[in-house]
């Protein structure tokens, strides 16, 4: 207790703690039972706990099924295409794949006396809103060393649906191009090498892989992510991979829907750790968004991908005790080693710590974000991750970002800085003129910044005579570089100056200036 006076001389002015519930210890819904669980300051009881979940989650999803939204209030929900649900074993997708199939794919229609379905099979109330439904999960057991395979852990989680089909995926098939061959429909997309190394990711640093020197995907996405800067860029990645991966899998299977589990407590991390990184422009799609791969022209194909994550307004609590009071298996995610002490985790312990004194800090957070949007139109797609790209990034990084060390008033503040890092920092005067390309201008800056940031143990140096080039997913190297000049029949070279002088010599009226 806390006093706000001088308990020896006043007995009243103590100020007694706030309870954690209301003046009634009985549910608040019926009115009836006494409560079970409190909920933001609310107590409910187990009969009325599930429901409240329940129209929860139909309350985020059903908006979005009909492809256009009609006049009536209740319209009849008729989804386009198929339904795809993302599965990681853990405790929102667990629920979500209980409720998804109790929902929309367990009930059987109302039957007549002779056993068949009233007004007949064709009939509308008997047509279901998704005609089928894919359960995918992305194996991550190839990322590091040691980690257990859990494929058929998941498989038989999944096989007690019957309604329901598991897609098995692997974290390494972002790196291989049979995977893209089938997802896609493209035989061509060779494997690129980008040299971290080089300032502003520049086009002389591409490489085409030649075949004799292919790595396995499992190889070439070990030397993606241990060519990383930071821990935390290693756990951005693999998220990133995870996700374009369930992307692809979906379009191509021809769903109109992919849901995900996420709850309102790994939502709001999600979103600060996100702002964190960069990745505030595309906060919007962290919450929902509308996704299509970019076709040829570059426009959009007509079957757009809804992406919703339809447990958006319920905490983990309600989450875990929705799996208690149910009965839901739940396996849990293995945690990635390298990604233990990176933004993600401190946001986590941060925002979880917070939610125990101050119940409503993660739906603050999320009603904030939801408030949020960007000034301009995006540019793009980001040839990385997939997302609405922000334009010009390179002239908004630069004034922003401190790139050199060149100036006297920083060159002094080297003196604060250890003798380790300090060979490791560029003091040299920086050009100018701009790169005439880079994939800088085709990277959102979350993607970027996960690239190139400085880690505090310095840069990764090779070894004399060996390539510093690292491989880049399957889809970076799609229809839009060839198309944008990157990459042509061969990789991309840069013509030296006097290759170009010859060319244009006939041209030149004057060729005596043009002389070095």
């Amino acid at each position: 207790m806390s006093s706000c006076g001088n308990p020896a001389a006043e007995e009243q002015a103590l100020m007694p703690r706030r309870l954690k519930f209301g003046n009634s210890k009985d549910c608040i819904r019926c009115k009836l039972n006494p409560g079970n669980i409190v909920i933001r300051h609310a107590v409910y009881c187990k009969e009325c706990f599930t429901p409240i979940v329940d129209m929860k989650f139909r309350k985020v999803l059903e908006p979005s099924v009909n492809a256009r939204a009609g006049t009536s209030k209740r319209p009849k929900l008729k989804a386009s295409g198929n339904l795809c649900l993302g599965f990681s074993g853990g405790l929102g997708s667990s629920i979500l794949l209980d409720i998804v199939h109790n929902t929309y794919f367990s009930g059987r229609p109302p039957l007549d006396d002779s056993g068949k379905p009233r007004g007949g099979t064709n009939h509308p109330r008997n047509a279901s809103v998704w005609p089928s439904c894919i359960v995918c999960y992305v194996e991550a057991c190839g990322a590091f060393a040691g980690m257990q395979d859990r494929t058929e852990d998941i498989r038989s989680v999944v096989e007690r649906y019957p309604s329901l089909e598991f897609v098995p995926l692997r974290i390494e098939d972002a790196f291989d191009g049979s995977w893209w061959t089938k997802v896609s429909g493209s035989k061509s997309t060779p494997q690129v090498w980008l040299e971290l190394s080089k300032e502003g990711l520049l086009t002389d640093g591409l490489h085409v892989a030649s075949q004799v020197t292919d790595l396995t995907p499992v190889e070439a996405m070990r030397s993606y992510l241990s060519s990383l800067p930071t821990q935390t860029a290693i756990s951005s990645a693999l998220q990133n991979l995870a996700r374009v991966l369930i992307l692809h899998t979906a379009h191509s299977r021809g769903s109109s829907h992919l849901l995900f589990g996420t709850s309102l407590t790994s939502l709001s991390i999600s979103l600060l750790s996100s702002i964190s990184q960069g990745g505030g422009y595309a906060i919007r799609e962290e919450l929902q968004e509308e996704w299509a791969p970019v076709a040829a022209s570059g426009s959009k194909p007509s079957n757009v991908l809804r992406v919703i994550r339809p447990l958006r307004d319920v905490t983990a609590k309600e989450c875990a005790v929705y799996a208690w009071w149910n009965n839901i298996s739940v396996i849990g995610r293995d945690k990635q080693r390298r990604a233990i002490i990176g933004i993600v985790a401190l946001t986590k312990n941060f925002v979880v710590g917070l939610e125990k004194d101050y119940p409503s800090t993660v739906s603050t957070i999320a009603r904030t974000c939801e408030k949020l949007e960007p000034k301009d139109a995006p540019s793009g797609q980001c040839r990385l991750c997939k997302r609405p790209m922000q334009s010009a990034i390179q002239e908004w990084k630069g004034r922003i970002s401190i790139r050199s060390y060149s100036d006297d008033k920083l060159a002094a503040d080297l003196a604060h800085i250890p003798s380790p890092c300090r060979g490791n920092l560029d003091t040299s005067t920086p050009s100018q003129v701009p790169p005439l390309l880079a994939l800088t201008d085709f990277l959102c800056y979350s993607c970027h910044t996960t690239l190139t940031s400085r880690s505090s143990r310095g840069v990764k140096q090779s070894a004399p005579g060996v390539s510093s080039a690292t491989p880049l997913p399957i889809w970076v190297a799609d229809r839009g570089l060839h198309e944008d000049g990157l990459m042509g029949d061969g990789a991309r070279r840069k013509i030296p100056e006097e290759e170009m002088l010859d060319t244009v010599a006939e041209f030149l009226t004057d060729n005596q200036g043009c002389e070095e």
